[in-house]
Order: structure tokens, then sequence, then C-alpha cells
């Protein structure tokens, strides 16, 4: 494990890339190893995404594709964000003020640029590379319910650019077929931002791809987090056969 990233399974031999861009909520021992933060807050969506990581390890192996997990937390600076993100360090997220990042300058968010954010997207660029038809699928988890806001009824989102749907399409279509699951579109926020993690490995190289969010909740014990890879594992298989035919 390196300062930013873990690989799992790089010698796996299949198409699939699953990637997990909030898996951890460490923060490193040079940046105080809290930022600030109670551990409460540390645990929250805010710093993570709950349960994704776990998901994400069971998916690969499923895949029979290698996994690459982040192993910094969001809030030391965001992985799933470009680098002109103004959103790359958050001050201030779900009505949390982050201490350590409140006055943070261009030279601190260059150097975490330099420790964490590169490394990692290098790595991914490194597992992407791999094969000349790679599949990306990023792995995400949201939380039920922002302060303040109303209650996501989402079971799991699917969300994806407009400009290249031809994997999200026949997923959405296979798991709004499963009796009694609640699946979003593009669901609980839109799936596509210039320079995200996506847009740098998938669609800048015509990659298939897509990026699925479960609900916190639902997958917060190491029981449903192997429960949901394992439902979606045949889905996502079924709907690239589909996406190729």
């Amino acid at each position: 494990m390196s300062a930013s990233f873990r690989i799992e399974g790089a010698g796996r031999p299949g198409r699939w890339l699953v990637t997990c861009d909030h898996a951890s909520n460490r923060v490193p021992e040079e940046l105080g190893g809290s930022l600030g933060l109670p551990a409460a807050e540390m645990a929250r969506h805010i710093a993570w995404d709950v349960g994704a990581a776990g998901v994400a390890r069971r998916l690969a192996a499923r895949l029979a594709g290698p996994a690459v997990l982040s192993t910094f937390s969001r809030l030391v600076i965001d992985p799933n964000r470009g680098e002109d993100d103004p959103t790359l360090l958050m001050r201030l997220y779900d009505g949390t003020v982050i201490p350590a990042n409140r006055d943070a300058g261009a030279d601190e968010v260059a150097r975490r640029l330099a420790r964490y954010w590169r490394p990692y997207h290098a790595a991914v660029a490194r597992l992407a590379a791999r094969r000349a038809d790679t599949v990306i699928c990023a792995v995400h988890s949201f939380t039920p319910r922002l302060n303040g806001r109303a209650p996501r009824p989402w079971h799991v989102g699917i969300l994806y650019d407009p400009a290249d749907d031809r994997l999200a399409r026949p997923l959405l279509a296979r798991l709004r077929a499963v009796a009694g699951l609640c699946v979003g579109e593009n669901e609980p926020y839109a799936g596509h931002l210039p320079g995200d993690a996506i847009d740098r490995h998938a669609l800048a190289h015509g990659r298939p791809n897509v990026l699925v969010e479960l609900r916190n909740d639902l997958v917060a014990t190491p029981a449903t987090q192997r429960a949901w890879a394992d439902r979606l594992a045949p889905h996502l298989d079924a709907a690239l056969a589909a996406a190729e035919s």
C-alpha cells in the first residue's frame, strides 16, 4: 500500500477495472491525522464513501479484474475532482467546517496534489492501460440524507455522462427489472464532471464505463457489501455483453 492507493488483484486477467476514489477516511500523520475534526465527523460520509471499499474489492474479484482504492480521505484532497475543480479541497461540507482546510492556500493544494492525488491517478492510469479493451466501473456510496434535505429514496444510482451511455443504459434496464429495487438514473446527482475520475480515465480514452452509487446504510457491514457486489457483478457482465452485441 502506498501513501495514496492500494491495488488488489493486479494480475487478474479480466477486462474490468474497478475503482474506489473515496475508499478511506484516513488522514496521514503529516496532516495531523484528523484535519482538526473529531472521530465522529471523520466517520461520516463527508470523509469517505462508507462501505464502498468492501463492495469494490469483492466486485473486482467477481469480475476477475483489478481494483484500485484510495488510501486517504476525500477531505485531504478529492480524487474524484479535476485539478482545477473548486471542490477539490473542501473547506465546508454538509454543514461541517474542515479546520485544517479552512486556510489552506495554493501551495498546500499543490503539495497534496503531488503527494496524494497524482499518484492515485497514475496507478489508475497504469491499470487501465494494461489492456486495450478495459472497462471501468467506479464504486461510490451516498448518504441517505444530507443535513436539511429530503430523504434520498434510491437504493442504487447509476451515473454516466450522456456522451457515453452504452454501458449505463443496459445496466439501468436490468436493475429496474429487479422487484423492489429503487434505481436512480444520474441520482442522487449528475454523474459527469469535467476532469473527474471517469472523465480522465474512461471518457478521454473511449473506454466503456459506469459509476455505481450505493446508499451507504445498505452497505454498512461486510456481509451487505459482499451481497451487493455479488448482486451487481452478473448485471454488469450482462450489461457489457448487451452493450457490445
